[in-house]
């Protein structure tokens, strides 16, 4: 049974639970789960990620963690108890890792890692808390690297900002809104702008020293130099190296690794160097023997030096190699660093060995504990810390240091007797006063350990040697006193022996007799003589003696002797226990000189501060003990010197004192009756303010009231301590005159001088430290009232002094911030001094930041929820004082313009965030009675409108964008929270007072404004959220924009007929917010339009204004991304039901329809702007609406901006031609025109002309681009046209030689035929444009079927190609998916006069094959009937469809949907004719070509006649008369004899053609293709005879070729033919014709491959089929224009969608020919034949062509036996309609222009012989003669002999 959960109610899965059981819930691990109920080893529940799906699952895999539940019952919430810190990087780390796959996905693989490194690193960390052992501070240490981590990849995640206090995500419900704000910019400011840092420390490792020649051990010397002061301002680093130069302990960092540490930011400059000085120890000279001396002694070697300022450049960690230099003489060493600085070259140079220095230097910024955190590496492997010399910059309490520092300078010594100088060395020791030896006292260096004895480097012969060595010497204090540094002086012999001779010494005490160390400074020492063996460890014997020249006793003269030598040292002391100042000592010691008392106090001011603070405690004690002793006489001398040290700890040097000056008074201060003194002196100094002519020291004074009141304070508690509280009645009182003398002095105004006025500020700025003091005597109330008396006797004028303002400002906000003010009983006296200063400076706009500041702790006081009657009456009290102010503040800053530099802009930005968190925080505390109280304070209508207009108008403000930082989500849902309580207040003062009678349009406008604004705001889309983030707001806030969208309708419906003031105003603002994607928001909203549309018709009678706004208002809605294909479903829907029972149903239908059509495409356009680059969708698309703006809208603007939108796809894509048709369609509604025109898209403002003059030439550009110069030359001319009218010479010249430019272009320059395409576009998943719809497409250059059939599927990457050609059905059209059905088609051009006309060249004909093309054909081949194996062609039968477009090709898209199909079916017998018809019409345009010389090279030619004579002796023709000639055939189809005659005729002419062919073939020949030439001739006559032809008949006339291009252009006529009575023709015996010769084409000789129409026949012609197993297409190749393509290319385009087994034969797939090739032929025919069918449409007319004879012999006329004399050439035949069938046309259907050759290889260029000949007349055994006898057969079977007229063909 299944029981409720008592504690079993959260838990985290350890096991993924696929829930494959009944009710089961699947579960990944990770998940955490809520736990309802339980049952034997079962949970029920749900996965905290989607609660709304509840089952169970087994309790093994789940582990239980504590947590609490609230609202116990059905909506409990469940919350785990866990640490904070644990909780968001559990969520965080889950919302990190959806984002973090998706970086993978977007290839941002640098943030990928960085973010895996991160999140691995917050894993480790978590499981470090969870295990819970770590210590307090290590677990807060653990806590911050947590919260740094999380904000840092928030941040580069584009995530919210989080508030934390320690380091814990804090609820904004918890705290207030400015106490928020203040940690979300906290954490913003951290995020921004790094803190400079004031301290910086040099990270300095030795590497090695290269040197080719060492052989001696090292020490180097690292220390800063300031060469601005000439004086070192650190310790030393002091390292040792070994003989190769390398650190001698490498094992041990610290030694060769140092940190010179608290550099200040003043010390980062050029002119500070870190010097290297180089000491080698070793023999004397550096080229001595080895066994010359073993005694070693250190010996100059060299220097090195580098600018700190180097190293700011770039924190290199790369070692730097530093040059080592010498000094040319040796006593310049002490000052080679200073000479190598100044680049004093002369006095040093590179060290002979040339000797490189590695070291490796880095900066580090931020404090020293900053470092030891960052750089933890560094400390933990050990590293020597070199400190600055003496104190640093901030001296810290409890520091302990006495540090002697010695610098052993220079020394005069005499020869000694010797002939050259001396070798000195200079020995020190450290001696105490009992005569011992100091242990380990003397300090080289940092890296090396202190050492007892100290040895100076020798200079060579030099007895006035200069050291410059810096040793420190940190001696104990209590080994100070009595102790003396010895210094002995040795000459060192450079013999064989190396003896070192003891010759002097000097000694200097460390302090002198009356307590004062060595005074710091430099000192000239005595040398004492001394022999060699001179014992000085007995110290008496000298101690007696002087030690210095500055002390020498003037009788003394036993030493006088010894005056001549002299020993130099300076000294420094760095001591926090001794002094060296006198005055101090005799101040400390007060008591032994009473009398000096007066004058040590006068001194006091004249001590170093730092010497003061070393002895802070003892000299306070001084100072009371004086006070006690003799009050009357001292006071006002010790309350001067106390003030003096007071302020003196204010100094940033020394302010880490105060805790000591604290300690002093809290444990140490034993003045219990020093009180009375101090007040009495205070009260004098604050009476004699006002008369005082020189303040200063009295504002001094007042400086230092906070510790004067500490010790007063302290003083009295501890009189009463000791008394039992006497005379408590008489302090009260002086404190009441004390503060009564501050009221009068604060009340004065300064007249003249601002002496007066500074004082006042200096008091105000201290005086608030002292509230807390008053409240260790004084009951809260008290204290209050007193402050409040006090601040409330400033003066009131503002204008007085503004710094006095600032400072009176600054004062009340230290009040609040103060102890004193966050008691309730304290803050509801003070509040109304308060409230009165910040409005006076808010009602002038002054120190804005301060009051901000403020305010902001005056609200952070008052919590959240707080009912209590003091917080409610405070809120009464600041709303009706600074409500309205803040409201016109927050006005006047946010209409500033914000100023320019970025820290005064962060200021700015700051000051407004805090007011508004003011203003917010003030809202939030407002309950039901404070707004009603806020309302009815308002006496008029007018007063109460202009409230709410300001608060509207701040609420917008608030909700701008740019209010808050990007990522403060938090505080937007915060702030909007607010808002929508307030406004749900406010709405009804609105209903009450502004409605009806009163109704007022402009409040209303605002509140609706408002409303909208607000539900559009980012931060409210919850659909962008995360789940986890979204389902945390709906948790704590609910969906705001429901309840603001619900409010909106409740105000909507309270309206009444007021709404008509706001149609159309409000539709698209209403419109906006319904197409956020929130479902009841849109319910709620939709239905206003209904109203809306309502309320239009009975004011009008009509809702064209809402049908108008509705629209456009859609259309930058949509494009902006709004919207979606359920909002279409929903608006539909809705607006349907609600319009059923009006009167004006019908009308309201059809704009719903209309509304709903636009959405459909706007929506499909969205979509398809999405895709990165321009595909034929983007165009068809913005087609489809441009078209649906002009047709059914009537929207001319949005009509104009889809067309340039259309126009800019088209350039983008490079659819010149395309985009100059595109931007026709807005010239075609400009006039040419003086209209003014406003400035429009990117047209700036000018007159109609000027507008359509630039569309005109910007349109001929592009025309010009896309090779279109046809389409260009109309609009040149029409232009030309307006430059004439208007005498505008000089343009109309430019425009009449661009017009000739573009005829030389179509003469010059080549232009390729693009190939046309069907697409079949079925299926509902298709967009609305082109769903079940069926399109041709023009395609690009080169571009065959294959490669538009994947360019297609490219584009649609989802749809499925369809393997055939046949229509779909209508499961295809309403499947769920999409299919492409795609093949090629032949454009059929419009008008055929100018292809059809003589002399026209292909250059100019290509142009129109393939522009303004409307209709499209496309043949299927099929078997009707029992398919004869043998003979294929009896039953082959074509399916010929005609597409009609909506539009001609090309246009504005590169498709147009298919308007209308027409299909009919061609018998086998009609397709046997036009596959003879074509390939005629292909074999004359090639001789013609060949004969003319038009044909670079014969090769085509050859292959054409190969293929046809090849073929015809495999088979080829006499499979049709196998097929159409049987009797059989003749009997069952007794109506088509007409047509047999046609093929009869036509096989003949083509034997004629063929014969004549190879004439000229043989004529142009090349000698190495003769074999091939002679087997043609061969093989044609064994053709002839395979179709029965021996001889032609006389009575069979030639048809002449026609040279369209060729000479002379003489008209060579023919009468017609006569005919004989026996039916037969009549042909003169001497026929003009020879025939030249051809190469081989294909195995196909009929094929259609060499049509330019499609054919249905298969290359059935030849003996064998072969045809392509893989073509579809009957298009014209786009290589009509190349001739040098290739035979793969050519037939490349033939891979299809279709299978093998469907696919048709090759022979339905023309190959056209090269356009220079498709010449026409004529033939000779019968007079009587018409020229064309008038059954014919006008296009499909034939043109007559200038007649000319077919003849080798262009000089000669050939001659005819007809009646009239004369040859006639009959009209050139029309194309074959595709309309019916091709039996309805009349004979003269001429073939289409040649077809192209299928050539395996590139077609070569050949030049024919200029040489003309003349052929003689055939001779009567020539083979046309031979060959006419035959005719007979064809006449078998009972065939009716037939006049020759001309043929009909049903």
């Amino acid at each position: 049974m299944w029981i409720p959960t008592e504690h079993e109610k959260y838990g985290v899965v350890i096991a993924s639970f696929r829930g494959t059981v009944p009710y089961g819930l699947s579960l990944e691990i990770g998940d955490t789960v809520q736990i309802l109920e339980k049952c034997d080893g079962w949970y029920r529940g749900f996965a905290l990620k989607n609660p709304n799906i509840k089952g169970i699952f087994p309790s093994s895999y789940v582990h239980l963690k504590n947590a609490c539940v609230k609202n116990k019952g059905q909506f409990e919430m469940v919350i785990p108890t866990e640490d904070s810190v644990i909780t968001e990087m559990t969520s965080t780390l889950r919302d990190w890792g959806t984002m973090w796959k998706q970086l993978y996905v977007r290839n941002e693989g640098d943030l990928f890692h960085r973010l895996w490194h991160i999140m691995n690193e917050i894993l480790d960390l978590r499981r470090q808390v969870l295990v819970g052992h770590l210590t307090h501070d290590r677990m807060k240490d653990v806590k911050r690297h947590i919260t740094a981590r999380l904000d840092w990849g928030n941040e580069q995640l584009g995530l919210d900002l989080v508030p934390r206090k320690e380091y814990a995500m804090v609820d904004p419900e918890d705290i207030s809104i400015t106490e928020l704000y203040r940690l979300m910019e906290h954490r913003h400011r951290k995020k921004d702008t790094p803190v400079q840092a004031s301290s910086h420390h040099l990270f300095v490792q030795m590497k090695s020293l290269m040197c080719s020649n060492l052989g001696e051990e090292l020490e180097v010397i690292f220390s800063l130099f300031d060469s601005k002061e000439n004086r070192p301002i650190s310790e030393r680093f002091f390292l040792r190296l070994n003989r190769n130069g390398l650190p001698k302990a490498p094992d041990k960092p610290e030694r060769h690794c140092s940190l010179f540490v608290d550099l200040g930011s003043s010390e980062l400059r050029r002119d500070i160097y870190i010097t290297v000085h180089i000491i080698r120890i070793g023999r004397m000279g550096a080229g001595e023997k080895k066994n010359a001396c073993s005694v070693q002694y250190r010996r100059p070697f060299g220097c090195a030096v580098l600018s700190i300022a180097d190293l700011l450049t770039g924190e290199t960690k790369d070692d730097l190699i530093l040059k080592v230099y010498m000094c040319n003489t040796e006593s310049e060493w002490y000052q080679i660093h200073e000479n190598i600085i100044k680049k004093l070259n002369a006095r040093y140079n590179l060290t002979g060995s040339n000797a490189g220095l590695a070291v490796s230097l880095q900066l580090l910024h931020g404090d020293i504990e900053q470092i030891r955190r960052e750089y933890s590496s560094v400390f933990s492997h050990g590293v020597s810390i070199t400190r600055k010399l003496g104190f640093s910059n901030i001296i810290m309490p409890g520091e302990m240091r006495n540090d002697l520092y010695i610098t052993i300078e220079r020394g005069e010594f005499e020869k000694g007797g010797k002939s050259v100088a001396r070798n000195v060395e200079v020995t020190m020791f450290i001696v105490e006063s009992g005569g011992q030896t100091l242990k380990d006292y003397i300090s080289f260096g940092s890296g090396e350990p202190p050492a007892s004895e100290y040895h100076s480097f020798v200079l060579y012969h030099n007895n006035s040697p200069r050291w410059s060595e810096l040793l420190k010497l940190p001696i104990p204090v209590d080994k100070f006193r009595g102790a003396h540094i010895r210094f002995e002086f040795r000459h060192c012999s450079t013999k064989e022996k190396g003896e070192k001779k003891l010759f002097g010494f000097s000694f200097v005490p460390l302090m002198q007799e009356d307590g004062r160390t060595l005074p710091d400074g430099t000192h000239e020492l005595i040398v004492h003589k001394c022999e060699e063996n001179t014992n000085l460890q007995d110290t008496t014997r000298y101690l007696k003696l002087p030690f210095s020249k500055g002390i020498l006793l003037g009788n003394n003269n036993q030493t006088m002797k010894a005056t001549k030598e002299s020993f130099w040292i300076t000294s420094f002391l760095c001591s926090t226990k001794l002094t060296q100042n006198g005055d101090m000592l005799d101040l400390l010691k007060w008591r032994t000189h009473p009398d000096k008392i007066t004058g040590c106090l006068s001194k006091l001011k004249e001590i170093d501060g730092s010497e003061i603070v070393k002895f802070l405690q003892d000299t306070l004690d001084t100072l009371f003990g004086i006070l006690d002793e003799n009050s009357q006489k001292y006071g006002s001398k010790v309350f001067d010197s106390l003030v003096h040290i007071i302020n003196l700890l204010q100094d940033s040097k020394f302010h880490h004192f105060k805790p000591v000056m604290d300690t002093y008074i809290e444990s140490h201060f034993a003045g219990a009756l020093a009180y009375r003194d101090l007040i009495k002196v205070l009260k004098w100094y604050v009476d004699r303010i006002t008369e005082a002519e020189r303040q200063e020291h009295i504002q001094e004074v007042l400086k230092a009231q906070e510790y004067i009141f500490k010790y007063i304070v302290q003083s009295r508690r501890l009189f009463s301590l000791a008394t039992g509280g006497q005379n408590e009645e008489e302090f009260r009182c002086c404190i009441q005159e004390l503060l009564m003398s501050v009221r009068f002095f604060l009340s004065q105004e300064s007249k003249g001088s601002g002496a007066l006025s500074q004082s006042q500020a200096v008091f105000l700025s201290s005086f608030p430290a002292v509230y807390s003091e008053l409240l260790k005597l004084f009951d809260v109330r008290e204290v209050a009232n007193l402050v409040q008396d006090t601040l409330g006797s400033l003066p009131t004028i503002v204008h007085v002094d503004d710094s006095l303002q600032a400072v009176k400002l600054q004062c009340i906000g230290k009040t609040v911030e103060s102890q004193l003010y966050t008691n309730p009983d304290s803050r509801y006296i003070l509040l109304p001094v308060v409230l009165h200063h910040l409005h006076m400076h808010l009602q002038e706009q002054k120190d804005l930041i301060v009051c901000a500041r403020i305010l902001s702790n005056v609200f952070c006081l008052i919590k959240k929820n707080s009912s209590e009657k003091s917080v409610l009456e405070e809120i009464d009290v600041i709303v009706a004082s600074l409500l309205d102010i803040l409201l016109r503040t927050i006005l006047e800053i946010t209409s500033r313009p914000q100023p320019s530099g970025s820290s005064m802009r962060l200021q700015f930005q700051d000051v407004t965030g805090e007011f508004v968190a003011c203003l917010l925080s003030l809202l939030r505390q407002m309950t039901d009675r404070h707004y009603q109280q806020l309302l009815d304070s308002f006496n008029t209508k007018e007063e109460l409108r202009d409230f709410l207009l300001q608060i509207f108008t701040v609420f917008r403000i608030l909700i701008r964008p740019e209010m808050f930082p990007k990522d403060w989500t938090v505080m937007r849902l915060v702030a909007n929270n607010v808002i929508i309580t307030t406004v749900l207040y406010l709405s009804d003062a609105l209903r009450k007072n502004f409605l009806n009678e009163n109704f007022d349009y402009k409040i209303w406008d605002s509140y609706f404004y408002l409303a909208v604004i607000f539900i559009n705001q980012l931060c409210l889309q919850l659909e962008m959220f995360t789940p986890s983030k979204k389902k945390k707001v709906l948790e704590k806030y609910g969906d705001m924009r429901v309840t603001m969208g619900c409010e909106i309708f409740s105000m909507w419906q309270n309206l009444g007929e007021h709404k008509l003031h706001f149609i159309p105003a409000l539709i698209g603002p209403f419109l906006e917010v319904t197409l956020i994607p929130q479902p009841d928001l849109r319910n709620v909203m939709i239905p206003i339009f209904h109203d809306m549309m309502d309320w239009e018709q009975r004011r009008s009678g009509n809702f064209k204004q809402v049908e108008a706004k509705l629209i456009d208002k859609l259309d930058s809605l949509m494009s902006e991304g709004k919207g979606d294909e359920t909002y279409r479903e929903l608006f539909n829907s809705i607006l349907l039901k609600k319009i059923e029972r009006e009167t004006w149903r019908e009308s309201g239908v059809s704009l719903i329809a209309t509304v709903t059509r636009l959405m459909e495409r706007l929506l499909d356009y969205r979509d398809c702007m999405k895709m990165g680059e321009v595909d034929g969708k983007k165009i068809g698309c913005t087609v489809s609406l441009l078209n649906f703006y002009k047709t059914e809208l009537n929207k001319e603007e949005m009509y104009i901006r889809y067309i340039h939108k259309l126009y800019d796809l088209h350039l983008k894509a490079q659819n010149f031609t395309e985009a100059a048709y595109t931007l026709l369609l807005y010239d075609e509604l400009l006039e040419w025109s003086d209209r003014p025109l406003r400035e429009f898209l990117t047209y700036p403002m000018q007159t109609e002309w000027q507008r359509k003059e630039h569309l005109h030439l910007a349109i001929i550009q592009n025309f010009d681009r896309g090779k279109c110069w046809e389409n260009g030359i109309i609009l040149c001319r029409k232009i030309a046209e307006q430059y004439e009218s208007y005498y505008d010479y000089r343009n109309l010249s430019k425009m009449r030689m661009m017009e000739a430019s573009l005829y030389d272009k179509i003469m010059d320059q080549q232009r390729l035929e693009p190939e046309f395409f069907r697409v079949g576009f079925y299926g509902k998943k298709f967009p609305f444009f082109l769903r079940n719809k069926e399109f041709v497409c023009r395609g690009h250059d080169y571009e065959r079927l294959e490669a538009f059939q994947q360019r297609m599927l490219n584009e649609f990457p989802h749809a499925i190609a369809m393997q055939h050609a046949n229509q779909p059905d209508e499961t295809i059209f309403q499947a769920e998916a999409q299919y492409l059905q795609i093949y090629a088609v032949t454009p059929i051009p419009e008008s055929q006069e100018v292809l059809q006309r003589e002399g026209v060249p292909d250059n100019i004909k290509s142009f129109y094959k393939v522009n303004h093309i409307w209709k499209f054909r496309y043949d299927r081949p099929f078997h009707k009937g029992t398919k004869d194996k043998e003979n294929e062609f009896k039953s082959l039968w074509v399916e010929r469809t005609s597409l009609y477009l909506v539009q001609s090709l090309p246009g504005i898209s590169r498709w147009f949907e298919v308007e209308k199909r027409e299909v009919v079916e061609m018998s086998p017998l009609e397709n046997a004719i036009e596959v003879l018809e074509n390939k005629n019409q292909q074999l004359k345009t090639l001789i013609s070509q060949c004969q003319t010389r038009q044909m670079q090279n014969i090769n085509p030619l050859t292959m054409c006649l190969n293929g046809v004579i090849d073929a015809a002796v495999n088979g080829g023709v006499s499979r049709y008369q196998e097929a159409f000639f049987v009797k059989e055939y003749i009997l069952s189809h007794p109506e088509d004899g007409d047509k047999i005659a046609r093929l009869r005729e036509l096989m003949l002419e083509q034997a004629q053609i063929l014969e004549f062919g190879l004439a000229v073939h043989e004529k142009f020949v090349p000698q190495d293709m003769r074999p091939l030439h002679k087997k043609l001739v061969d093989q044609f006559f064994v053709m002839k005879s395979s179709l029965g032809i021996q001889e032609f008949s006389a009575c069979i006339q030639a048809s002449p070729v026609h040279f369209p291009n060729g000479s002379p252009r003489v008209c060579r006529n023919s009468a017609p033919a006569s005919m004989s009575p026996d039916g037969t023709r009549v042909i003169p015996r001497r026929s003009p014709l020879s025939y030249p010769a051809v190469n081989r084409y294909s195995s196909s000789s009929l094929s259609s491959q060499a049509s330019a129409e499609p054919s249905p026949s298969t290359s059935s012609l030849s003996s064998t089929h072969s045809a392509s197993p893989n073509v579809t297409s009957s298009a014209p190749s786009s290589a009509r224009a190349s001739p040098l393509l290739s035979d793969k290319h050519k037939h490349s385009r033939e891979n299809s969608c279709l299978s093998p087994r469907e696919r048709p034969c090759s022979a339905i797939y023309p190959t056209p020919v090269e356009p220079s090739q498709r010449l026409l032929f004529n033939h000779i025919g019968d007079g009587a034949l018409p020229r064309s069918d008038p059954n014919l449409s006008a296009p499909e007319k034939a043109v007559n062509p200038t007649p000319s004879s077919w003849s080798l012999d262009s000089g000669k006329e050939a001659k005819n036996m007809s009646d009239s004399g004369k040859l006639i050439s009959p009209p050139v035949p029309p194309r074959p309609t595709q309309t019916a069938s091709p039996a309805r046309h009349t004979t003269p259907v001429s073939p289409s222009p040649a077809g192209r050759s299928p050539l395996k290889g590139s077609v070569q260029s050949f030049t024919p012989s200029p040489v003309e000949y003349h052929s003689p007349g055939l001779s009567s055994n020539s083979p046309v003669c031979r060959a006419a006898t035959a005719v007979g057969f064809l006449l078998s079977a009972g065939v009716a002999r037939r006049k020759p007229q001309a043929l009909k063909i049903r």
